[in-house]
């Protein structure tokens, strides 16, 4: 997610001097003989990821990497992948592509290569009828109260954009949604997409998403510095997956609402 900051960066720079030292990738020939994806995975990320009552995984980066792998013609090896670990994980060569929302920025970008973007982050307002609205500067009132989760980068990111609301923390997702649901909040600043399905518990409520984001960032997947054979082939195989539905159609399964900006599929890349 498009949380980290430069300074989180070079934290990562520090991690792979020491327990995660660079290691040269798999190639994609590598991958095809021995007939493995290794597969990055954040094991906490529903509904990305997460473990069903009988123990398999399920989420949308499930089905993602089942499609990239049968498109390769191997078999999926999980690795359970925490989000600080993604960048680690893919530059000591304990994965092959790491999944788990991996944001494209700057910093990350000095050490792993992406693919063409899988999915988009739209940080945006969810709001309801019983509040007006039209830009996330019109909730920036003291009258409004916005949910939010202890620990989420938003909560620093509201407090310093907008100032004059108030913050009302709990520890979910579910329970951030069921806070504006109850009238207990206003509205939520965050990446929506991954709270839309939550709304759904709340058929009475009258939702909305105010029009215009507040910024939109474009998801990939991450592959190792320099595995360039093995990206080529993932972006032909992404293409694919975008142009034939796929990809939003699982989205739409996994989060009940459609993304709130589509990835327009493009042959060049």
């Amino acid at each position: 997610m498009f949380k980290r900051t430069f300074l989180a960066a070079l934290g990562g720079l520090a991690l792979l001097a020491t327990p995660f030292a660079a290691a040269e990738a798999r190639t994609l020939d590598e991958i095809l003989s021995e007939g493995v994806l290794r597969v990055g995975i954040n094991p906490n990320f529903p509904n990305m990821s997460t473990r069903n009552d009988a123990g398999d995984w399920e989420g949308f980066d499930i089905d993602i990497a089942n499609a990239l792998a049968a498109g390769l013609g191997v078999e999926v090896e999980w690795v359970p992948t925490e989000t600080p670990q993604r960048v680690p994980f893919l530059v000591s060569d304990r994965i092959d592509i790491s999944l788990g929302a991996l944001t494209r920025n700057a910093e990350r970008a000095m050490l792993i290569d992406y693919t063409v973007p899988l999915h988009t982050e739209v940080l945006a307002v969810l709001a309801t009828d019983e509040i007006e609205g039209d830009s996330w500067e019109d909730f920036n009132l003291d009258s409004v109260t916005l949910a939010n989760m202890r620990g989420n980068w938003t909560v620093g990111w509201i407090e310093e954009n907008m100032p004059e609301v108030e913050l009302e923390l709990v520890d979910s997702l579910a329970d951030t949604v069921r806070l504006v649901a109850q009238g207990r909040a206003d509205a939520i600043v965050e990446n929506i997409d991954f709270f839309m399905a939550f709304t759904e518990n709340y058929p009475d409520v009258n939702w909305r998403v105010v029009e215009t984001p507040i910024f939109v960032a474009y998801c990939a997947i991450g592959v190792a510095q320099g595995n360039d054979n093995l990206t080529e082939v993932l972006n032909v195989i992404l293409y694919n997956l975008h142009s034939s539905g796929m990809v939003n159609e699982t989205w739409q399964a996994h989060y009940g609402a459609p993304m709130l900006r589509e990835v327009e599929p493009t042959p060049y890349f």
